[in-house]
């Protein structure tokens, strides 16, 4: 499911509602103006049981949409606020789609160096081995004399030049399987602090939507847990959990000793403090900004290294094949002397 698409879904369903279009109608429209795909597929089958008379629980409950995005929807039905709902979940999936664009923007240009850098590689690995190389040896061959060290070094190491695109192509699987693998994906992604901050964020807007809506504390943070994949995170939210159950009321001890959620986030929220609904807003709004900064900061700094990555594996396969033609350019001064 394309987020942004999502997002602009719902801020145009919101519009409706409130202009008082039907719910079965306005989602009837709307899906006639999206594009072929599975989210049209979902809203289609949505807006047909809806209008058979299906109750929205029971017709939300097959869809495969997010699981937050069906409880709000139910929320919003029975508080009667189905455009507030339909406005926040928007504005939700809108700031994930921000976040998620610069990560996917700094990883995919990694990737395009790499495919560049392999065409480039083959091509010079090619040229070496079937035209330049057997082309230099007969040459120098037939010159019957004994070559300098430095050439003996470059001969030696261009024998092996097909070990760069090998170790090219070794890299460029490593990183497609980073994008395109969610197991490895997340567990080299939390190494960066973007990743933590955007999931930390995503965490408190989950848990602020709930709130603001009427669900209880121990049911939002209940929700959250089963959305959650990080199982820093999951542990986190069951502690959460486990002691409000036990009757811990003040939130800084219920987050205590927290694994993935920072001490910031537990100040942040406890600073509002019997107004949870608004310490989560002020959490997932800072812990927005910092992803968006440093995903940001790391997208300024992958640009210049994958491009001096670039330049080196062409500088120093183009190197090694223009060098051989140096004792041919100093034989030719000592004749022409």
């Amino acid at each position: 499911m394309k987020t942004d698409e999502f997002a602009f879904f719902n801020q145009q369903l919101a519009a409706m509602l409130r202009d008082g279009i039907p719910l079965e109608g306005a989602l009837k429209r709307l899906c006639s103006e999206m594009r072929a795909g599975s989210l049209r597929n979902e809203l289609q089958a949505l807006e047909t049981d809806l209008a058979k008379g299906t109750p929205m629980a029971d017709a939300l409950a097959p869809r495969q949409l997010p699981e937050l995005y069906k409880r709000m929807i139910v929320v919003g039905v029975k508080g009667n606020d189905l455009p507030g709902a339909l406005t926040m979940l928007a504005d939700y999936f809108q700031r994930q789609n921000q976040v998620w664009t610069r990560l996917k923007s700094m990883m995919t240009y990694p990737l395009i160096v790499l495919i560049v850098a392999l065409l480039i590689s083959l091509v010079l690995s090619g040229a070496w081995a079937w035209v330049i190389g057997p082309a230099f040896k007969d040459i120098f061959a037939g010159m019957g004399v004994s070559l300098p060290g430095f050439t003996i070094f470059v001969f030696s190491t261009l024998e092996s030049i097909w070990a760069f695109p090998a170790a090219i192509f070794i890299i460029l699987l490593a990183t497609l399987a980073t994008i395109f693998l969610p197991v490895i994906r997340e567990k080299i992604l939390w190494h960066l602090p973007a990743f933590k901050e955007a999931t930390v964020s995503r965490i408190a807007s989950s848990i602020h939507l709930l709130l603001k809506n009427g669900v209880s504390l121990p049911e939002a943070i209940s929700l959250a847990e089963q959305l959650e994949t990080s199982p820093q995170a999951v542990a986190d939210l069951k502690n959460w959990r486990q002691k409000l159950a036990h009757g811990t009321a003040k939130f800084s001890e219920v987050a205590a000793g927290n694994k993935l959620i920072p001490p910031m986030f537990t100040w942040l929220v406890s600073g509002a403090g019997e107004n949870l609904t608004e310490g989560f807003k002020r959490a997932a709004e800072v812990y927005h900004a910092r992803a968006i900064y440093r995903t940001e900061v790391a997208l300024y700094m992958v640009l210049p290294l994958a491009s001096l990555f670039l330049g080196a594996v062409v500088i120093s396969q183009a190197f090694l094949v223009i060098s051989m033609f140096l004792p041919m350019i100093a034989m030719l001064g000592g004749l022409s002397g």
